[in-house]
């Protein structure tokens, strides 16, 4: 039908065509054509409805008239009526009922133009249509000249990344390696304020540094992940890319230094033991330091101070009461950033002065009218008008004003407290932050005058240029005149390509003329630069230098010491100058005049780095795995290579394969390895220090490290010595998993001695009967046998190797080979024992992955309960464990009671959260109190089964049921794990030997696991309570982060660093449900986080300007589980006050994680000081950092003598008596004082005489002097704020102290004073603890409902999110 259609209308238009041809058209009808809108409708009806058909009407009747010749013979009569004739016509052709009458071609030219009217014509059809094709055609118009634009905006950023490119260092072949473009790239997508973090999944980042991407590639890489970029977004990637490319050759820069350090070692290491000796290091050092010139020691760090010694190396009278600002990692830091504190404001004083003289309308002007806001200021210069220009550089130099006046306040303020004049009001933090210096180093990069635009065309309607153009400006940073150019490639007079995707907007360039900055605004740099320059200069004429003074140096062997004299330490002449801040002040115009002519940003940069090319290649950015060596895998390459242990082989491959996290260097004290020395050379060194320095440090250690002969065969046979205790290790642990084929985690002792008797036929009975009176066992319960777990067991064959006769490690494997071939274990016990190694592995590593969470750890308890019942019991269990908790609800139902804080999932419903008491059914108790697991093969006729299911019918209660008792590393048991077959479908299944002893080494497994986690989770509550000790009095600090090492989700790969929390400016802790994950291919500019976790050292380090203090959290061991990172922003070091403030903050951490990690071990015995301690495990580890810092405290005081106290009672300040008054400031300052040690001696006074509170001698300070007695201290050193018989006025005491700030202390500089008030705030701080433990001292995670969660301690959790 449809073709038959077709068929027809195609006819019909062949006979149109034809018709067509036959009949010219006629172009009269063309007069119609009329777009008058008054009359638009009529004429489109009269030529759609009626002319078509009465114009050939009509045509028709003339013709008739024609033909009959009416028109001539007027008075003729006929019967030809026209009307009658048209009426006919009209009638016979009606275009409603006549539908093939053919077109003339008058008609055919009226339908065109009716056609053409209609769509003039509102609301009809055809004008609908027309609107439709006009909007398609300006879209399609549109999008091309928007296709042309985004084209040539896409070349203009091909050749803006291009000429990028250059600013790069490249390898010989000119390629750049990819993983750093990626990571320049993540950088950029995990900034917070630009909100990409969407586009971190699209970067693979690769795993090596052999990917090269040359201009080309480089284009296009970074060209595909930003196409869509707006363009502000891509100049700001453009300014990312720039600081990049500086932060890049400071990569390579330290690379370099850091292979010369790596070479230094091997050279040193003469016995190629792999160590060196720590304290001939730091002797070194010490002596390289005092011999450099007093502004290269500005530069260098102190390596008489921590960190280069630790804590424990601290007298405690020095760690805790030593305030010499002298003793600074930095030399005078303190003194000169005070200095330049005072110079800057009398800078921005005399610039303001000027100004107001030259200008005094203009500065009127400036205080009534503020400066617009910055899209006021793009609005007005887009007009591209020039009085709107200069009316913008006004704005601009009124904003610089302010800043100014801003910064002068500040200034004088400061001057102020430094003076000694103390706040009476506000936090404290809020009083030190105002009386930190202003001159900050690498202050915010302000906008260059040089500005370059790229001309786009658009093809919008008015033909106008789209021109977008960027203002980057200088970096011209300076502290005290110390840092090198670090950065300020990318930022001094940075001119850079910008590119606007609007076609129809545009944008006209600023420019502030460079040549209108104040002199007094490049005083500080100039000298920064100044010195900088020398520092560079000298380094070139290192080798003419003369040494500073005689350096006595051990001589080598075969040298004489005159030969050794003269090959003493060279040290630049140039580095012996004034001091910078003067010199920059003699040289302040000639600098700034050469700053201002010349244009750095025009110069190409240099492809080599201090007169050294790249090589291409970063030795040392993965030092780890180029130089490091795992011990254990040489060991266990050497065990799996001898042929008389084949049945251990495979089991030691098990072995090493579960050990992820290697690598890690364990500091000891004592010697340093490569990865330790590497460090500690280039923290003495710093960043901002030239090569020359480095290379002149390492010709000083080639001279001055030599070893004894003697000593080269100790460091031998302490090689020897770890190595055989590895080996050993390796063996006893392989033997010991051969042997505990059940995977049960303990061996039964009498069946060790049956087998070990029967050594070279019972020989050598007599000498093993003799090494276990050497060794204490665990003491077995009645009826029970003696189990020894791993350690144990290793612990007992050292034991009886070494009352064999022979060399120990010959006999040891002699032992080992017996008793492996005298095992008799079947293959399929071989396989069941492999696969339930593995089982019980991944519950330990769910612990060490989970991010301080026990989720994953029952997730893989219970899989391995399962498996194992499929696979080796072919049953189908449940299973769920609990808890003991102490019973405060219903303490007449039992002391303590069990809760189930895990299950299997059928039995959530039932078992989860409920609560077993004493008093009820169930033999879990009994486990709990004999210790021992109890089975009870069909529950059905035992009669004291506990169901939880109480829906279950009686005659569905058939199966087995095993409890198992949880037991920690001191064999106390904290909870049960239950196991039954109620869901089996089988009536009698019964649990077999092999399966119960699994079942234990589950729980042994878990408990392992369940510690693990906690431990975490209290250190993590150990720091939390030291940062908020720390944020008031060190506000220096900007953010600290806290990070974990966990072995790496991916299989052969590094470990990772998770983010457990961010401490940011408010003094709160951000703490992360799902901690982020730290790979070490994606922080290439920032590796100085795995720096600190390989050596297990502190690391001072700067990237983008900010500075950073990495320091390590140590296991017993020495390796590192973790790192605090101590953001201080731009200012190079904190005050020396912050410093050692910071410094008994880790001390104390420390402490408390070695205290912790030896408890949850079961390596020490938990001790409880303060009575609080008792309450709850959760509980101690919330006052545990104050109970640390109360004994340091104590201990110290106990060192002081009554001298130290006389001085203080003998302090005081009459006017009145004065022979000579003094000036106002030391009049203020001595009654301050007196001020001071008469608040804090009262305030401790009434800690233990709280009765003066109502005596009238508590203000009279001659009758409170009597109080202080040696008893006073004996008080101090035994007092426990926690005891609940304390009664102290709290409030009064807080009173004394509150208005004495911690600079005002610290200024004060008397030991005692020091340490009285910090033993104040922290028996404060126990007491207020004390009063609300449930909400203070609860365990700083996260829920399960929470994605993080804020904490400040003491005080509790302040809000979740």
């Amino acid at each position: 039908m449809q073709q038959k259609i077709i068929a027809k209308d195609n006819l019909k238009k062949e006979l149109e065509k034809k018709a067509e041809k036959k009949l010219p058209e006629d172009n009269l009808p063309e007069e119609w054509f009329n777009t008058e809108k008054m009359t638009l409708n009529a004429r489109v009806y009269l030529l759609d409805k009626l002319l078509p058909t009465l114009v050939p009407g009509v045509e028709k009747m003339l013709m008739q008239v024609e033909k009959k010749k009416l028109l001539e013979e007027v008075d003729n009569p006929t019967k030809f009526d026209p009307i009658n004739h048209l009426g006919e016509f009209l009638m016979r052709n009606n275009p409603y009922y006549v539908k093939d009458s053919g077109m003339s071609g008058y008609q055919r030219v009226m339908r065109d133009v009716t056609e053409d009217l209609k769509i003039y014509v509102p609301s009809s059809i055809g004008n609908s249509i027309s609107m439709m094709k006009e909007k398609i055609k300006e879209q399609q118009e549109q999008r091309e000249c928007i296709s042309e634009v985004k084209v040539k905006v896409a070349n203009t950023r091909r050749q803006a990344l291009q000429d990028q490119f250059n600013e790069w260092i490249r390898d010989p072949k000119g390629m750049i390696p990819t993983v750093v473009i990626q990571n320049v790239l993540l950088e950029f997508f995990q900034n917070p304020d630009y909100q990409l973090e969407s586009r971190c999944k699209q970067l693979n980042i690769a795993d090596s540094m052999q990917p090269r991407l040359n201009k080309m590639g480089f284009t296009e890489y970074i060209s595909l992940h930003t196409a869509d970029f707006k363009s502000e977004m891509f100049e700001e990637l453009l300014k990312h890319l720039c600081h990049c490319a500086d932060e890049f050759r400071e990569v390579i820069k330290a690379d370099m230094r850091r292979q010369m350090f790596a070479e230094l070692f091997l050279h040193c290491d003469c016995g190629k033991v792999g160590f060196l000796d720590r304290q001939r290091t730091l002797a070194l050092l010490e002596m390289f330091y005092d011999q450099s010139s007093k502004m290269l020691r500005r530069l260098l760090c102190n390596p008489r101070q921590w960190p280069f010694i630790e804590f424990e190396e601290i007298d405690l009278p020095e760690f805790w009461g030593d305030m010499d600002n002298q003793k600074h990692i930095y030399e005078d830091f303190d003194k000169v950033l005070l200095e330049m504190n005072t110079l800057h404001p009398e800078k921005h004083a005399s610039k303001a002065q000027s100004q107001l003289s030259e200008n005094p309308e203009h500065s009127r002007h400036r205080k009534c009218t503020p400066p617009p806001s910055p899209p006021e200021q793009q609005r007005e210069t887009t007009a591209g008008q020039e009085p709107n220009e200069i009316s913008t550089k006004e704005q601009e130099q009124d904003t610089e004003s302010a800043r100014e006046q801003e910064l002068h306040r500040e200034s004088v303020t400061e001057q102020g407290t430094h003076l000694g004049l103390s706040p009476k009001q506000g936090s404290m933090r809020e009083l030190i932050t105002e009386q930190r210096p202003i001159i900050e180093q690498g202050s915010p990069p302000r906008m260059s005058s040089s500005e370059q635009g790229i001309h786009t065309e658009s093809t919008a309607e008015k033909g106008h240029d789209s021109i977008s153009t960027t203002a980057q400006g200088q970096h011209e940073e300076s502290t005290m005149g110390q840092e090198t150019q670090r950065g300020s490639t990318a930022e001094q007079g940075l001119s850079r390509k910008s590119i606007t995707a609007e076609p129809h907007k545009g944008a006209t360039k600023e420019q502030e003329p460079s040549g209108e900055r104040a002199p007094g605004e490049l005083d500080v740099d100039s000298a920064s630069h100044s010195r900088e320059g020398s520092i560079v200069r000298e380094s070139e004429k290192l080798r003419e230098a003369t040494p500073l003074e005689h350096t006595e140096i051990p001589p080598q062997e075969g040298q004489t010491e005159e030969q050794a004299h003269e090959e003493a330490l060279v040290i630049p002449s140039e580095l012996h100058e004034e001091d910078p801040i003067s010199r920059g002040k003699d040289h302040l115009s000639e600098t700034a005049k050469k700053e201002v002519q010349k244009d750095k940003s025009c110069e190409p940069k240099s492809p080599e780095i201090e007169g050294k090319s790249w090589s291409g290649e970063l030795l040392t950015h993965n030092c780890k795995t180029k130089y490091a060596k795992s011990e254990d895998e040489e060991q266990a390459n050497l065990i799996c290579a001898n042929s008389r242990l084949t049945d251990l082989h495979s089991i030691i491959r098990n072995i090493q394969s579960y050990k992820e996290v290697r690598g890690r260097s364990a500091f000891n004290g004592v010697s340093l390895n490569l990865l330790q020395f590497v460090q500690l050379l280039e923290t003495f060194v710093g960043e901002d220090t030239p090569l020359s320095v480095s290379e002149t440090l390492t010709s000083f250690f080639r001279r001055g490290y030599a070893e004894t002969k003697e000593e080269k065969i100790s460091g031998l046979e302490e090689v020897r010595r770890k190595a055989s205790q590895i080996r050993r290790g390796l063996l006893l642990e392989a033997l010991f998993q051969k042997w505990d084929s059940d995977a049960s985690g303990f061996l039964d002792l009498k069946e060790v001695d049956e087998l070990l008797y029967t050594y070279k036929e019972g020989m050598e009975k007599e000498s093993m009967k003799n090494a276990k009176l050497h060794i204490q066992f665990p003491k077995p319960r009645p009826g029970h046998e003696v189990r020894l777990s791993s350690k144990q067991f290793q612990k007992y064959i050292e034991l009886i190797v070494s009352e064999l006769r022979g060399n120990d490690d010959h006999v040891l494997e002699s032992v080992v080979e017996f008793l492996m071939t005298t095992l008799e274990r079947s293959h399929t016990e071989d396989l069941r024992n492999h696969v339930r190694r593995k089982w019980l592995h991944q519950i330990q590593r769910a612990a060490e992955t989970s991010g301080v969470s026990l989720e994953p750890v029952y997730t893989e308890t219970f899989k391995a309960l399962t498996q194992d019942a499929q696979a080796h019991g072919n049953k189908r269990i449940s299973a769920h464990i609990a808890l003991l908790e102490e019973n405060l609800l219903l303490p007449d139902r039992g002391t303590l009671l069990l809760r189930n804080v895990a299950c299997t999932l059928d039995d959530a419903p039932f078992v989860l959260n409920r609560v077993l008491y004493r008093d009820m059914k169930g033999i879990s108790f009994t486990v709990v109190d004999e210790g021992t697991p109890i089975h009870v093969p069909q529950v059905q006729h035992h009669g004291n089964i506990f169901f939880w299911n109480h829906s279950r019918q009686n005659t569905d209660q058939n199966g087995s049921f095993l409890a198992l008792p949880l037991q920690d590393a001191h064999m106390r048991i904290f909870g049960v794990m239950a196991v039954d077959t109620l869901r089996d479908p089988h009536k009698i299944n019964i649990f077999r030997p092999h399966e119960i002893r699994f079942y234990q080494g589950v729980t042994n497994a878990f408990s392992t696991a369940y510690h693990y986690v906690h431990s975490r989770e209290h250190i993590l509550h150990v720091v939390v309570t030291g940062i908020s000790w720390l944020y008031d009095i060190a506000p220096g600090i900007t953010t600290i982060t806290t990070y974990f090492i966990e072995p790496s989700p991916e299989k052969g790969s590094d470990y990772v660093l998770r983010n457990m929390m961010v401490t940011g400016p408010l003094g709160l802790t951000e703490i992360h449900k799902n901690p982020p994950t730290i790979f070490r291919k994606t922080c290439f500019f920032r590796d100085f986080l795995f720096k600190c976790t390989d050596s297990s050292e502190v690391v001072l380090a700067s990237v983008y300007g900010e500075h950073h203090m990495v320091i390590p959290l140590r296991e017993r061991t020495g390796e590192a589980l973790g790192a605090l990172d101590f953001s201080i922003g731009r200012s190079r070091m904190l005050l020396y006050q912050e410093f050692k403030d910071l410094q008994k903050m880790m001390k104390v951490i420390q402490a408390a994680c070695y205290e912790i990690l030896g408890e949850l071990s079961g390596e020490i015995q938990k001790t409880h000081v303060l009575e609080i301690e008792y309450v709850g495990e959760v509980q101690r580890a919330g006052v545990l950092f104050f109970r640390i810092m109360l004994q340091e405290l104590q201990e110290s005081l106990r060192l002081l003598t009554a001298v130290n106290f006389v001085s203080l009672l003998l302090y005081d300040y009459d006017p009145l008596a004065e022979p000579e008054s003094p000036s106002a400031s030391q009049s203020q300052d001595l009654e301050a004082n007196a001020k001071l040690i008469q608040d804090i001696l009262t305030a401790v006074i009434l800690f233990f005489h709280p009765e003066l509170e109502l005596s009238c001698d508590l203000e009279n300070w001659d009758k409170c002097k009597l109080y202080v007695n040696r008893y006073l201290v004996e008080n101090i050193c035994s007092f426990d704020p926690t005891v609940k018989h304390v009664k102290v006025n709290v409030k009064l005491i807080g009173k004394y102290i509150r208005d004495h700030s911690r600079i005002e202390v610290w200024k004060f500089g008397d030991t005692v004073i020091e340490y009285l008030y910090h033993w104040l705030h922290i028996c404060l701080t126990l007491m207020e603890i004390n009063k609300k433990q449930n909400s203070a001292i609860t365990p700083p995670l996260p829920s399960k409902t929470d994605s993080c969660v804020y904490a400040k301690m003491p005080g509790g959790l302040l809000g979740k999110c």
